[in-house]
């Protein structure tokens, strides 16, 4: 998919939680029909900028631009509703619900027209799901979990889907796909992706481009291919990292 215009804009962003300095002027970028990966340690800083992203907690500094609107402030309901959608670390499903309430729970309610439909193209993506359709999410294994979450996010019939660790406890055939959904996404419907990922390796092959972050600051970004080239990206994320 070629990138297009600017869709998400960070700058200068801080974030504290409670007197810690959790950002430190976070400049990202992510374009119409681009995937971007960001890398980094684990507590480097990569989740507090996606909960930042959807205001919570909030950027205490800089400003965060969606598609032209400032959205630094706005409350978390009216983000989700200019059509971003999240899939949390950890995952978040509902436990008790089966696979299709859970679906439910991520359509969007101006779109309810479209629920039939949308349901059918997780279906297509992820077809463990359809077969699990009636099952309680809590019994799901990790990986359907995960691809219930992405599922979730998906039924918003999201502009920007914003993936945080998809890969993180699954085994690699699982990992390989989820990332093979992600790239599929992008290639047939064009949907813009924000991913988070400790998962270096995967993460930047599948990526349009990429940032490393460290202690909450931004070290360096590129194109996929050129950070996966680079020899510090190489020593500290990928020697024996590839997955």
């Amino acid at each position: 998919m070629t990138a297009g215009k600017s869709l998400l804009d960070i700058r200068g962003v801080e974030t504290y939680y409670g007197n810690i300095r959790a950002l430190n002027g976070v400049d990202v970028t992510v374009n119409e029909g681009e995937i971007v990966a960001l890398i980094g340690a684990n507590g480097a800083g990569k989740s507090t900028l996606m909960m930042t992203i959807f205001g919570t907690p909030r950027a205490r500094r800089g400003t965060i631009t969606f598609g032209g609107t400032d959205i630094t402030d706005l409350p978390t309901h009216e983000i989700a509703r200019l059509r971003i959608a999240q899939s949390p670390e950890g995952r978040r499903i509902f436990p008790r619900m089966t696979v299709m309430e859970n679906l439910q729970m991520g359509a969007s309610l101006d779109n309810l027209k479209f629920f039939d439909e949308d349901v059918e193209k997780v279906f297509a993506l992820f077809p463990r799901l359809k077969e699990r359709i009636a099952q309680r999410g809590g019994t799901l294994s990790g990986g359907e979990q995960q691809m219930l979450s992405i599922g979730r996010a998906l039924m918003a019939r999201p502009k920007l889907l914003l993936l945080d660790e998809p890969s993180l406890g699954l085994a690699p055939l699982i990992v390989k796909q989820i990332f093979d959904a992600i790239r599929e996404l992008n290639r047939t419907q064009g949907l813009t992706v924000f991913l988070v990922e400790q998962n270096a390796f995967g993460a930047l092959k599948l990526a349009t481009r990429g940032y490393v972050m460290v202690n909450g600051v931004v070290t360096m970004s590129g194109t996929g291919k050129d950070l996966l080239a680079d020899p510090e990206v190489r020593a500290a994320y990928l020697e024996g990292g590839r997955h």
